[in-house]
């Protein structure tokens, strides 16, 4: 095989598989990246066996092959090159990475190690818009439990259903609920529902920045496809049962209170700098025309400030995780959201308000301390 590529083009295509890649691997073929060059273009492969990723670049080709190359190093070699063509060739001792007067040669693992992956095809597909699944994304993914004891929880629920999109997550402290409408006959009319992984969601991440891309996807027997952009990322599916999420969201909140998004979270970060180092717990104490945000502990001291709020209802305390708060604070773009309680020990409700394109509901339990 040889080749030649535009550096900023090889580039933008290896930095994607950085996050396919495991740096720790029992499989040595699974550090590598599968080049095949033919036809005027260079198509790359990479995967953990559970997410791949499929893509490709124009390249001038002299001689069509495949080849596998350290995906890791390729893609530092090729970052630290001045900006031209960068020329790929396969030799007997081993395979010539060169540009300007760069030089090396770099080992090769046989191309047949690779693992196939699945083409799909034959699964219900459906067209997504890539703007709004971006968004739904950030907005549920910091979501996902890290236990895997729980592996139905190590991902997100994502569902096809009555001309929407919705995508759910929990660790079973908190849950992220958000629903984009969908155009009509973009999605076929029965259910379509999987449940993603946390790492297929991360690089769907990466893959949709490019404005309203459109996005094909198709759920197959084992394995999901999403296709963005000429790209193509395939994923197993969590095989579980996600739990009934809507049981967990709270029907009767009579308590509503709305804050200014920003003056809310400069408030929660400040005051849980003094609180408690493993349960990060901070205190709303709910009354009449203000909320007093605290924390205490007694090796650090205390801290609170007040936010003047519209609220006439009766007092209440009610107590949190500050991780938990500011991470819907922080993904949430509305200027004002809307915090809803029914007492201490019930579950809480967030919203952003004024959100007109898609749906957002973050339940948070509270904290007992």
């Amino acid at each position: 095989m040889e080749l030649v590529v535009r550096k900023n083009d090889l580039l933008r295509e290896l930095q994607l598989f950085q996050g396919i890649v495991e740096r720790k691997n029992t499989i040595p073929i699974l550090a590598n990246v599968l080049l095949d060059a033919k036809d005027g273009q260079v198509t790359f492969l990479a995967t953990d066996l559970e997410v791949g990723l499929r893509s490709h670049c124009d390249a001038t080709v002299t001689k069509p092959g495949s080849l596998t190359l350290p995906a890791k190093k390729l893609f530092e070699i090729v970052k630290s090159l001045p900006d031209t063509d960068v020329r790929i060739a396969e030799e007997k001792s081993g395979v010539k990475v060169a540009a300007d007067r760069f030089d090396s040669r770099m080992q090769t693992l046989p191309k047949d190690d690779f693992p196939a992956l699945p083409e799909g095809g034959a699964g219900a597909k459906a067209t997504l818009p890539g703007s709004a699944l971006r968004e739904m994304v950030a907005k549920t993914q910091f979501a996902i439990t890290g236990e895997d004891t729980r592996y139905f929880l190590n991902g997100a629920q994502f569902v096809l259903k009555d001309g929407a999109m919705t995508l759910v997550a929990t660790d079973g402290h908190r849950l992220a609920l958000v629903s984009v409408k969908l155009d009509e006959g973009s999605a076929p009319p029965e259910e379509i529902k999987a449940i993603l992984p946390r790492k297929t969601l991360n690089e769907l991440g990466r893959l949709l920045t490019d404005g309203d891309t459109q996005v094909s996807y198709e759920r197959g027997e084992n394995h999901l496809f999403f296709e963005v952009g000429g790209r193509k990322l395939i994923s197993r599916m969590i095989d579980g049962q996600f739990p009934a999420y809507e049981r967990v969201i709270p029907k009767g909140n009579d308590k509503r209170i709305e804050f200014e998004r920003d003056r809310l979270t400069s408030a929660v970060k400040r005051v849980q700098i003094l609180s408690n180092e493993r349960s990060r717990a901070v205190k709303f104490l709910v009354d009449r025309g203000k909320v007093e945000v605290t924390s205490s502990s007694p090796e650090l001291g205390e801290a609170h400030e007040t936010l003047p709020v519209d609220y006439n209802g009766p007092a209440l305390q009610i107590c949190f995780n500050a991780q938990y708060v500011l991470d819907f604070l922080g993904v949430v773009t509305t200027d004002v959201v809307a915090l809803e309680l029914k007492d201490e020990v019930s579950q809480a409700l967030m919203t952003p308000v004024g959100a007109d394109s898609y749906d957002y509901t973050y339940v948070i339990m509270p904290m007992r301390v």
